[in-house]
């Protein structure tokens, strides 16, 4: 039954999850809830390794969460099940495009899409980012990211990548200090 549940489950991200794959997030965030399948942690854990990682953020996060729940088949499962939406959309789309591609409509409804997907991401960053609010040093890099974003614009790796390091090395720092 667990392989029936990460099909349809996956197959809804891949259906609804427009805006790249941190769309996905709101999604995983449910389905931490619902299955327990991985917790809030792990679940930051898998978007940070996905992040990180050659891929798309979902398909990885989609792999990894297969793999957590139900072993190498579930892996691939998840991963082939979140990938079918897109594949058939792309086909269809690509040729209503073709007719409609200077329709009011078609160009209103995917400008409309643009600020939905934001929105899910603000409220699960809002959900992710609250256990952390008590760690002073994560507020601390989290601040100091956001200043040197907002004073220049480079690829989002790069505080990904900065972030991984500072937070290995707070870590190390604090197992040399505890031990």
């Amino acid at each position: 039954m667990i392989f029936v549940h990460l099909f349809v489950e996956f197959f809804k991200i891949g259906l609804f999850s427009f805006g790249g794959g941190y769309a996905t997030i709101p999604f995983l965030y449910h389905i931490s809830q619902v299955y327990n399948w991985y917790s809030l942690d792990e679940l930051t854990q898998m978007v940070a390794v996905a992040s990180i990682t050659p891929g798309p953020v979902g398909i990885n996060v989609a792999t990894y969460a297969g793999l957590k729940s139900a072993g190498i088949l579930g892996s691939a499962l998840a991963t082939v099940s979140e990938m079918l939406p897109a594949l058939f959309l792309v086909i269809i789309v690509s040729k209503l495009l073709r007719k409609f591609s200077d329709n009011f409509y078609v160009k209103s409804l995917i400008e409309t899409l643009k600020p939905i997907s934001c929105a899910l991401l603000t409220s699960v960053a809002i959900g992710l980012l609250t256990p952390e609010i008590k760690d002073l040093k994560a507020m601390i890099l989290l601040g100091f990211l956001l200043l040197i974003s907002w004073k220049s614009k480079r690829d989002p790796l790069f505080y990904i990548m900065f972030a991984a390091i500072v937070g290995t090395a707070l870590v190390l720092f604090n197992n040399i200090v505890i031990h």
